[in-house]
């Protein structure tokens, strides 16, 4: 178990209309870290959410703007510490976990580590999302790299550097997509732990919609992809838009070679248009490509302007210290 006693935790609790379960999420946190400070922010609830949050022990915000990722986004933005761990708050997540999770950070320096949700009961974890969640990270894994398992997951933990180099561009529940691809986009070091996931308490109900909510992912990892890896999204666009035009000029060329004559001048036309537009979207590939690395870089030195984890436990200094004491 690793030594992370002089870090100050934030536990953070993003919810909406989650007076029966809120109270328990909090009172299980607390206890399971004692040490830390628990936030709950509300995103316009029409319950008692905040109250029996603030009579659970918890400090209680609000962010008016609707969707998580605005919720979010005001979190990393207000709150100060040295590890951040986000948990919904509906019930559903093992708060006996955070240690584990915490210790990963803590021994392999770790700027993001995620939890692998683990369950047998089908209508905590329905099949449908199970898919949609396997199809969507393996979509991620597949563009940005293979490194979590579970992106879809609600509970996660932070480190400071972490947090205060995220520009958090989403406002609803594809806030995870982004937080994933924000890790593998600036090669952070991310471990993985798994945790048991349970259902609903009574009386609360999933702000989830599955197939909504699954376009808008799909849709925020397609413009991930155009934002982040731009040569390669125009690239492809490129390659498709000049192979179609290729494809409708030979019958073109093949009239030509034969008679003589072009015949049909509109597709000739249409063919030298795709082919330009073709190559216009390469250029635009080219030149996003260097902006984008222009803004992974000053996103970068924000990620490195904090110290991490291992720095903040003194973990490099024990180190140096010691291969002094043995070169002595």
């Amino acid at each position: 178990m690793a030594d992370w006693s002089g870090l100050s935790i934030a536990v953070l609790v993003p919810c909406y209309n989650e007076e029966a379960a809120i109270g328990k999420v909090v009172r299980d946190f607390r206890a399971a870290l004692p040490e830390a400070v628990v936030y709950v922010y509300d995103n316009n609830s029409k319950d008692r959410t905040m109250e029996v949050a603030r009579e659970a022990g918890a400090v209680v915000r609000s962010e008016p703007l609707q969707g998580k990722g605005n919720v979010v986004r005001r979190m990393f933005a207000d709150i100060e510490a040295d590890v951040y761990l986000m948990v919904d708050g509906d019930d559903t997540y093992e708060a006996a976990a955070a240690h584990r999770l915490i210790d990963a950070m803590a021994l392999h320096g770790a700027d993001m580590v995620n939890a692998i949700r683990i369950t047998d009961i089908e209508k905590a974890y329905r099949p449908g999302h199970v898919l949609g969640n396997r199809m969507l990270t393996g979509m991620v894994a597949w563009i940005f790299g293979d490194r979590v398992d579970d992106m879809l997951s609600g509970y996660r933990v932070f480190s400071r550097r972490f947090v205060k180099s995220f520009p958090v561009l989403s406002s609803g529940f594809e806030i995870e997509t982004e937080l994933t691809v924000h890790a593998l986009e600036l090669a952070m070091p991310m471990s993985q732990a798994e945790t048991a996931y349970k259902d609903r308490p009574e009386g609360s109900e999933s702000k989830l919609k599955t197939f909504r909510d699954g376009f808008r992912i799909l849709g925020t990892i397609v413009a991930l992809l155009q934002r982040e890896r731009p040569l390669r999204f125009y690239g492809g666009l490129c390659v498709a838009l000049a192979t179609l035009s290729v494809g409708l000029a030979v019958p073109l060329f093949i009239t030509y070679f034969e008679t003589g004559l072009v015949p049909r001048f509109p597709t000739a036309i249409l063919c030298s248009a795709i082919m330009l537009a073709a190559f216009l979207s390469l250029t635009a590939g080219l030149v996003l490509d260097t902006v984008t690395h222009g803004r992974r870089e000053v996103k970068r030195l924000a990620y490195l302007a904090e110290p991490s984890v291992h720095a903040r436990l003194g973990v490099g200094q024990s180190l140096t210290d010691t291969s002094t004491a043995q070169s002595a």
